[in-house]
């Protein structure tokens, strides 16, 4: 199969299959509060119904790629059905590893009920106490070791279930005051850029997803980072992984038209483009991605396939172990909190 519009990780409208629309066949999904019935009885099968019959429509002769932000804490898709869990800070400060890895098991178990393949966490920005750039408690430690000692044991307790985990967002937003939903943070001082990127380096390797941030930093200026080749593929630390950018969407990359950051994007080394929030939005990079020389998606597109093949498969959805699972997150909320 050779076509570009697979490269899109997109988001969609709809909280049933039948009721979603996309004008092209996506090479990847990821689920929103949108997209999932609140009630907490009906809501775990209901989305179970809708990732397969959106696998089926979609899934071809391989799986979607299908995902969730569910990291904890303030970032919890499944919050209206679980209530409140402690963020990645107050696992790592109180827990450790050990907590930080029986949270990434929990959240992995819980996610393959519901027929998730992919989880967009762990944060491994830096703690630096800016509520205002978004990342606040997402993060685990102000200090690069201790952030990666929290994430891969995250990351090591959601992959031992067979979901696979995402690093971000790569190079680090750590000491930026602007959100990137809303505009393009900049660092200015390259040893910041360093010292958050040194986080990164021990979980990176070339299978794991790595998601790009829209931060303009020395090295990229004008560019955002997701959007230049020197911080993705090229980087300088040499991190290696299957790089996608941070959603095409937001404020940071809203200064460039859809042609441009696509083809950005794609010359950057990015496997994956991902875009979520409107019908607008996605049909406008799907279009830009259909516009490019086939030269420029050929290679990225068979790096999505091979990764899409080697996803784990679903297991049945079971209302019993979904309830145990529940009552095990209950205790875990428990001790943690």
């Amino acid at each position: 199969m050779t076509d570009p519009h697979q490269l899109l990780w997109t988001g969609f409208r709809g909280v049933d299959a039948h009721a979603v629309e996309l004008p092209f066949t996506p090479g990847g999904l990821i689920l929103f509060a949108r997209n999932l019935d609140p009630d907490p009885e009906a809501g775990p099968s209901r989305c179970r119904a809708l990732v397969d019959g959106l696998q089926a429509r979609y899934g071809g002769e391989l799986p979607l790629a299908v995902a969730l932000d569910q990291e904890g804490g303030p970032v919890s898709r499944l919050r209206p059905w679980v209530g409140p869990t402690p963020p990645l800070r107050q696992i790592w400060t109180r827990g450790g590893t050990e907590r930080c890895a029986a949270w990434g098991r929990l959240w992995g178990e819980g996610l393959r009920l519901l027929g998730f393949n992919v989880d967009f966490a762990p944060v491994v920005d830096l703690w630096d106490g800016h509520p205002e750039a978004g990342i606040g408690d997402r993060a685990a430690s102000a200090d690069p070791a201790e952030v990666a000692a929290a994430a891969g044991a995250f990351l090591h307790g959601l992959e031992s279930t067979g979901v696979r985990g995402c690093l971000k967002h790569f190079p680090g937003l750590g000491g930026t005051t602007l959100d990137s939903h809303q505009g393009l943070p900049e660092l200015s001082a390259t040893t910041q850029v360093d010292f958050n990127a040194k986080a990164f380096i021990p979980l990176a390797h070339p299978d794991r997803l790595v998601m790009v941030a829209h931060l303009r930093t020395p090295a990229s200026a004008p560019l955002p980072a997701s959007l230049h080749r020197g911080s993705v593929a090229s980087n300088p630390w040499g991190i290696q992984g299957r790089f996608l950018p941070d959603d095409l969407e937001m404020g940071g990359c809203a200064d460039w038209s859809w042609d441009d950051r696509v083809r950005l994007a794609l010359e950057a080394g990015h496997q994956w483009l991902l875009v979520c929030q409107t019908p607008e939005g996605w049909s406008a990079c799907a279009d830009a991605a259909a516009r490019l020389p086939e030269s420029l998606w050929q290679a990225p597109l068979q790096a999505t396939r091979v990764m899409r093949r080697n996803l784990a498969r679903a297991i049945p959805f079971d209302p019993r172990a979904w309830e145990t699972w529940r009552e095990q997150l209950r205790q875990a909320v428990h001790r943690d909190s």
